[in-house]
């Protein structure tokens, strides 16, 4: 798994509706805002991407230091945002599919407002795991 890795989904409408810290490293709370304020700084560039290409992976869209932000766009428009400092770039395509799955799934809820916060502990979990998995 990557030492730093953060995740976030962001709504069509630039509204973070999940946010996950995934990396094994401890992270402090300093950090973690640097982590988000990155994600956030990234959207202008993914809004620019998505538009120019029909690939939902973008793979890497920007880099802060030695970290790396990589995005995937659904259909929907809603955009998957991982930070993380690992060259793995399969791993992350591959959570970021079943990700997708696991949000699809949480869509299908007729008791979720889309584009509300995501609050389920279950998938929050699988997440988790997924990221454990692949990252």
């Amino acid at each position: 798994m990557a030492n730093t890795a953060c995740f976030i989904i962001v709504s069509r409408n630039d509204i973070p509706i999940y946010e996950a810290e995934v990396g094994s490293a401890m992270k402090k709370e300093e950090a973690a805002q640097q982590h988000q304020f990155i994600l956030h700084a990234a959207l202008d560039i993914v809004e620019d991407l998505a538009w120019t290409t029909s690939a939902m992976f973008l793979k890497a869209v920007d880099k802060f230091n030695d970290l790396v932000v990589s995005v995937y766009v659904t259909a929907g428009h809603t955009r998957f945002m991982l930070l993380h400092d690992s060259r793995n770039e399969d791993g992350i395509k591959s959570f970021f599919q079943e990700v997708q799955e696991l949000y699809i799934k949480i869509l299908l809820n007729p008791l979720y407002l889309p584009g509300s916060r995501i609050t389920s502990s279950h998938f929050d979990t699988k997440v988790r795991a997924l990221a454990r998995k692949y990252l």
